[in-house]
């Protein structure tokens, strides 16, 4: 079904603005999918995440948390163990300093950012990942998400709502998985690995819907 749903995302016109190649491009792919040297966090990663999809062959889904409440700038996720709320906030050009070439964003406060149209400030930001596994608070920093931006909870597809957001329970059962996805403008995802109650790094792809 993965494979089913990239190919139709391939053909579906929601490409977004191409990135213009006499433009540099600071984007950091040490956080890449491709990257991830941890085996488990790799399997793991690859039963959902859309650049994993080539490796996804022959693992079964992994076990959400499921939703329990939403609105335009937030989600949460619950089960009885588990609690992650994401909130989303308004970018603001004026509060940040914009690195610009010719009319063309480079980069937010001096270092790359990810999501949204390249070249253009974003939209909204990822406010706060706030995480409770039984009743300890797991933080996850900002410095986790501060560059990552227009995070999308849900998309259009055949004119119905749907979303491949989720909270992913690894078998181990001392993993879980935050991820996000926005299809637009050739795909984004985030996601963000807790282990043994402690944020363990994140996992950030784009492009992959050339």
């Amino acid at each position: 079904m993965r494979r089913i749903f990239s190919l139709l995302l391939l053909f579906s016109g929601l490409s977004g603005m191409a990135q213009d190649l006499d433009f540099p491009d600071f984007r950091n792919k040490r956080d890449n999918f491709s990257k991830v040297a941890d085996k488990q966090v790799r399997a793991d990663v690859a039963s959902f995440a859309l650049a994993g999809v080539d490796e996804s062959i022959g693992k079964a889904p992994l076990t959400q948390v499921p939703v329990v409440d939403y609105g335009p700038n937030f989600v949460k996720y619950s089960n009885d163990n588990i609690q992650v709320t994401i909130k989303t906030g308004i970018f603001f050009p004026s509060k940040h300093k914009l690195m610009m070439q010719e009319g063309h964003l480079l980069r937010i406060d001096g270092k790359p950012y990810y999501g949204g149209i390249i070249g253009q400030p974003p939209h909204t930001t990822i406010e706060s990942i706030t995480v409770l596994v039984g009743k300890d608070t797991v933080a996850v920093p900002p410095t986790a998400y501060f560059d990552l931006y227009d995070p999308k909870f849900s998309f259009r597809e055949n004119g119905e709502t749907r979303s491949r957001n989720g909270v992913f329970l690894s078998n181990d059962k001392h993993s879980f998985y935050i991820y996000l996805l926005n299809i637009d403008n050739k795909g984004v995802e985030y996601t963000f690995v807790i282990r043994d109650k402690q944020y363990l790094r994140r996992v950030v792809d784009w492009g992959f819907l050339n």
